[in-house]
């Protein structure tokens, strides 16, 4: 067992050297902790549930990998390997909590697992990885409050708060799926802006979607494929309904999304 402890120590500063440099090749990096990862499962580390314990030494081993992973996913922006390092982690971090000294990086990764599964909608999921928290964890600490913290202005409705908490991550590594979410809120009123005008100008659509940058406007603005005449976006074949009910596009907009929140939360 020494020669594989030996082996992925070596393999461990391998990655480490290689991420740690300033332009580091993230596809090399890929391919050791795939390496890495499948010498784990060749060994039987996971799942944990093995007739034969492993030793503090490989648990801490088999749990820095998956730490790794889950950094380079991130950087990776790669979705699905994230999903499969953080699921494999939690079982270390909470199975074997009472007999591994705790991962500096504990909080920072369920706190990216909780915005995660915010950023996917999976609300339930979200709110079962809560309940195995420490109530006082919840409130105090800054990596799971953050998550907590964005999940209650989504149910509140209030959208510019969440887009205001983006200047407030607690670690970078929450960005991507801080852009993930930002992106979704776009889209939703997005589609909400396209049902309540027949046109408007593009300076409100850029306070109402919260873009400061008008490149990103244009960008977001040609993805959409929306017709764009001098200052104005025409929008077309729009039936606005809120014209019936003595509505003003601006609040149809907000009640609509409001509306889509309450549903969300039936549902």
């Amino acid at each position: 067992m020494n020669q594989i402890i030996y082996h992925f120590s070596s393999k461990i500063k391998e990655f480490k050297e290689e991420w740690e440099k300033p332009s580091r090749n993230l596809e090399k990096c890929g391919l050791i902790l795939q390496n890495l990862k499948n010498s784990l499962m060749t060994l039987n580390f996971f799942p944990i549930d093995q007739t034969t314990p492993l030793s503090k030494q490989e648990l801490l081993i088999a749990r820095d990998v998956l730490e790794y992973g889950i950094q380079w996913s991130i950087e990776a922006q790669d979705i699905i390997s994230f999903e499969q390092y953080i699921s494999k982690l939690k079982a270390y971090y909470y199975d074997y909590k009472n007999l591994l000294p705790e991962s500096a990086y504990y909080f920072e990764n369920l706190g990216l697992n909780l915005l995660f599964l915010l950023s996917q909608n999976r609300l339930a999921e979200f709110h079962c990885e809560l309940e195995r928290l420490n109530p006082k964890d919840l409130a105090n600490n800054v990596y799971i409050r953050y998550p907590v913290m964005m999940e209650q202005y989504l149910m509140e409705g209030s959208y510019n708060s969440v887009f205001l908490a983006k200047g407030t991550v607690p670690a970078s590594s929450y960005n991507y799926f801080v852009e993930i979410l930002l992106h979704t809120i776009r889209n939703d009123i997005a589609d909400c802006l396209e049902k309540a005008y027949k046109s408007i100008s593009i300076d409100e659509v850029g306070k109402l979607l919260f873009f400061s940058n008008k490149k990103e406007l244009s960008d977001f603005i040609d993805k959409k494929h929306w017709i764009v005449r001098g200052s104005k976006i025409n929008f077309v074949n729009n039936d606005i309904s809120g014209a019936k009910s003595g509505l003003k596009p601006y609040e149809l907009t907000i009640n609509s999304l409001m509306y889509a929140k309450e549903l969300e939360k039936i549902v």
